[in-house]
């Protein structure tokens, strides 16, 4: 499973929709109908064993181009590192957007509207290909530091002494070989990106290197002392990827400040559309087309609309019952709802409490009433 807030996580999607293969049972096919992107949901190891074959296996995933094929056949214990995150970074992308009117809920039915949302060169987009390709980075590092890869294993590099700002120490335990993972992601998510003066091809490998990028900023040194009563007398050092939640909350950040680009005249980079704001760096997301409201059900564009969605009556931000409604009001319920309450610490060591019955009112967008609105579902 998934590891609880450290999320190995992947996503990339299939160009076109496609048949499912034997590897995916009941006829499921996940990620399929979707837009370029990172990795794709893979079978489970219970399946790979079923078929036997890592050529078998990886012949039958769809969505995946030639040379991402030869990876799969070549590192197919990878590949399953790889889909063991899917659920973690569906996780990732949905708390990130849960209070916006786009809220990545998308993957939950359905990859084909994700795909077409990837497909508009816009914010979201950007943030789904930076936060996939962090994703696959996480996803396969964790596993080298585990030994569930016969390719990796804990960074050679970290060996011997060294000094920091509290002196000498050793390198030990296993330091998390980000830098294979690096390299192996950009290898694997780059692959699905044609290479050429294509704009969005080139601004999913800008924002997929942001990502990549941003899990390395996070790796942090942690230590431990040896000696008598703790004297720290010898200490030992290993580097460890922080929790993934950082590296989405740091995306999340540089979504909200996307820089809107145009594409060079001589089709080999981006210049800025708005003259008036700095040029991105390699650590900025970039995006070609604004966004739609997401006001509405539509399919072109990935939407699912806001009616039915719980929105705040109290907020000023943009889970607000005005904002998350696009202004066509909202419903209110009253429900119970059992809570635990008047909960007492009794020695030793124990928190009782009481079941509390508790009242409160929800708030729900409406639907939108017109015509046009309902022959566009």
């Amino acid at each position: 499973p998934p590891y609880p807030g450290r999320g190995s996580l992947s996503p990339a999607i299939a160009k076109a929709p496609g048949r499912c293969g034997p590897c995916f049972p009941r006829g499921r096919c996940p990620g399929v109908g979707a837009a370029p992107g990172a990795a794709l949901p893979l079978p489970s190891r219970r399946y790979m064993g079923a078929v036997g074959s890592s050529r078998v296996m990886c012949d039958n995933v769809p969505g995946l181009v030639s040379r991402q094929r030869q990876l799969c056949r070549r590192h197919p214990e990878a590949m399953l590192s790889i889909g063991r995150g899917v659920a973690a970074w569906t996780a990732e992308c949905q708390h990130q957007f849960r209070r916006h009117r786009w809220d990545c809920n998308a993957l939950e039915r359905g990859q084909r509207l994700l795909g077409r949302v990837l497909l508009r060169s816009s914010r979201e987009s950007a943030f789904v290909h930076a936060i996939s390709s962090a994703g696959v980075v996480f996803a396969i590092t964790r596993a080298c530091s585990q030994g569930e890869l016969k390719s990796c294993s804990c960074d050679p590099k970290k060996k011997g002494s060294a000094k920091d700002s509290k002196g000498h120490f050793d390198w030990g335990g296993c330091s998390d070989n980000i830098d294979y993972g690096i390299k192996f992601a950009r290898a694997f998510v780059d692959a699905k990106e044609r290479k050429g003066k294509d704009a969005r091809a080139l601004m999913n490998l800008h924002n997929n290197r942001a990502g990549r990028k941003a899990v390395k900023r996070f790796l942090k040194q942690e230590c431990k002392c040896h000696g008598v009563s703790g004297s720290c007398t010898l200490r030992t050092c290993w580097l460890a990827m922080a929790d993934f939640r950082r590296t989405g909350d740091y995306l999340w950040k540089k979504y909200n400040g996307a820089i809107q680009v145009v594409m060079n005249q001589d089709g080999t980079g981006f210049t800025v559309a708005n003259k008036k704001f700095k040029k991105p760096t390699k650590n900025d997301l970039v995006y070609f087309e604004s966004s739609p409201d997401y006001c509405i059900r539509d399919r072109d564009v990935g939407s699912l609309g806001t009616a039915g969605r719980v929105c705040n009556q109290t907020s000023r931000g943009m889970d607000s019952c005005e904002v998350m409604c696009c202004g066509r009001g909202y419903d209110t319920a009253r429900v119970s709802r059992v809570t635990k309450c008047e909960c007492k610490f009794h020695w030793c060591c124990a928190v009782r409490c009481q079941d509390c019955l508790e009242v409160v009112d929800i708030h729900t967008c409406k639907a939108p009433k017109s015509p046009a609105w309902m022959a566009r579902t």
